[in-house]
């Protein structure tokens, strides 16, 4: 949740984060600090994956695009929602099981998320791309 809202600080209106990981691994989690980076409640962030895409307008008047492909099989159920319209749009877009969309499809903010044992414990590793690494260190 922590990195997602120092990422969330970072976005712009245009940006488009794409989010890639194995069941369970947080990937909502992660929208959620995304979202309250936005002024938007982490209790209105909940897996899309029935809605397919959801839309929250954050305090600030930007909007968050939080789509969930998990159900989709193929890139024409994806382009039969107009996910096109959410990427690069004037809002920022959030896509959860990116992997489902074809090679080349997903340029912009890379995320992985991986389960990970730290110090012992259940954690996570959070690989981000796509970002300036200066602007990183100073959120």
């Amino acid at each position: 949740m922590e990195a997602g809202r120092r990422l969330g600080q970072l976005l712009k209106p245009g940006d488009t984060v794409y989010l890639f990981g194995e069941l369970g691994s947080g990937k909502t989690v992660f929208v959620k600090g995304i979202a309250s980076a936005l002024g938007i409640p982490e209790r209105e962030i909940t897996s899309a994956s029935f809605t397919i895409v959801a839309e929250h307008l954050g305090q600030s008047g930007i909007s968050l695009y939080h789509a969930d492909l998990y159900r989709l099989e193929n890139l024409e159920q994806a382009e039969a929602i107009g996910i096109e319209e959410y990427i690069g749009s004037d809002g920022i877009a959030v896509i959860e099981w990116a992997d489902r969309l074809p090679p080349g499809y997903a340029e912009g903010i890379r995320v992985e998320i991986r389960r990970a044992r730290v110090a012992g414990r259940e954690g996570r590793e959070i690989i981000i791309e796509g970002l300036d690494e200066k602007d990183w260190h100073n959120s």
